[in-house]
């Protein structure tokens, strides 16, 4: 993939990083939705922002990718990148596919009210499609998300909603139901019977635990959640205001992303979003792993005497406690779970609101979601 230039004399690209950064984080109520459309900060993304959201939409693909119904294995496949920016989810949906066999033909349409940025996405994509001999094709629509009904028609078979839905409405006291609204309408109209909606948002505690607001919405009108969560129930999180799910996944920065942090101060040593797909129907990823299996959602919490986990699952969000004096072969995988992992535990004890993992429970990591490096995806 292109480098940016390594500006000198006062390094613009690290001033509009750190500029960039801010607005995403503390100073969001000064955000506009159309901010790329700011020159540097459009620089600052492509430069520092875009390998990484890039490999943030490798995890839910991998996912969909582990269904026995073969949810990405067509011959065709459309795919529609809603608020694309400069094409980082499509293109993160490119990486991801030409990674398959055999890898399918692919139509991708890219959506944005910017026209710079789809001229920006036009040559990102065609730079890799001629690298990689891909039959894909690209498609761009110049065009804000509330005004797309009737500048496209279905059926798409994976549409793409990355840190997008935290841009709209954000001043409104409903902007949950507002967003929710606005993405059940629109999948109704776009989205294949046998398609798939990844959503992608920022891990900030308001932005994920909006995104678990939608989703909720979303399963009261009908819609069913593939993953991350096992069960297709409303989020056990957003019962406590200081609660909300989020991915923590380590990764290999490219080299560019390792200076831009040296130059900055910042870290993406480790990729931190939100996500859930949707789907009309009812496939699962409980359905490749059994609806008795855990979403680990926490990082192991040890302390003197036992280790902890948060569980996610069947019984909602539960702490599980295994204590040192109850450490066995068969429990031993339960302090070397990642937030993230999917896991069974066969034998588990129940005391009050928390899970106990005694010395005959087996403990069994069913699944660690794979994600390909960013030097890999910026080789491509």
């Amino acid at each position: 993939m292109a480098r940016p230039p390594r500006k000198r004399g006062g390094d613009p690209v690290a001033k509009g990083v750190s500029r960039l950064s801010r607005l995403l984080t503390r100073d969001r109520d000064r955000m506009s939705s159309a901010y790329l459309g700011d020159a540097e900060l459009r620089e600052a993304y492509r430069a520092y922002f875009l390998p990484v959201n890039l490999a943030k939409v490798h995890l839910p693909l991998f996912e969909l990718s582990l269904h026995p119904g073969g949810l990405l294995g067509r011959d065709r496949l459309r795919v529609l990148d809603i608020g694309a920016g400069p094409g980082t989810a499509m293109l993160g949906a490119l990486t991801f596919l030409l990674g398959r066999e055999p890898v399918p033909t692919l139509e991708f349409t890219a959506v944005d009210q910017i026209a710079e940025n789809l001229r920006i996405a036009e040559a990102l994509f065609r730079e890799l499609r001629d690298r990689s001999n891909a039959k894909a094709s690209l498609r761009t629509v110049a065009s804000r998300i509330e005004d797309l009904h009737g500048r496209l028609s279905g059926a798409f078979d994976l549409i793409i909603v990355s840190n997008v839905l935290n841009e709209l409405f954000p001043d409104a006291g409903d902007r949950v139901r507002r967003r929710r609204e606005l993405l059940d309408g629109m999948l109704r109209l776009l989205l294949a019977d046998s398609g798939s909606c990844v959503i992608i948002e920022p891990a900030l505690r308001e932005t994920t635990r909006d995104l678990l607001g939608v989703r909720d919405g979303m399963l009261d009108a009908g819609w069913h959640v593939y993953s991350p969560c096992l069960l297709q129930e409303h989020c056990p999180a957003l019962g406590n205001p200081k609660d909300w799910c989020h991915e923590d996944r380590s990764w290999d920065p490219p080299e560019i992303v390792r200076e831009i942090d040296a130059r900055t101060g910042l870290r993406k040593d480790s990729l931190k979003f939100s996500y859930t797909i949707l789907r009309r129907d009812r496939s699962k990823l409980a359905d490749v792993h059994g609806a008795d299996a855990f979403r680990v959602v926490s990082e192991p919490l040890i302390s003197k005497g036992k280790t902890d986990v948060y569980l996610c699952g069947r019984g909602g969000r539960r702490l599980a406690t295994r204590l040192d004096k109850d450490a066995s072969a068969a429990n031993a995988p339960f302090t070397e779970l990642l937030r993230g992992d999917i896991v069974r535990c066969e034998g588990l004890g129940t005391e009050e609101k928390r899970y106990r993992v005694t010395k005959h429970t087996t403990v069994t990591n069913s699944c660690r979601p794979g994600m390909s490096s960013g030097q890999e995806a910026e080789d491509r």
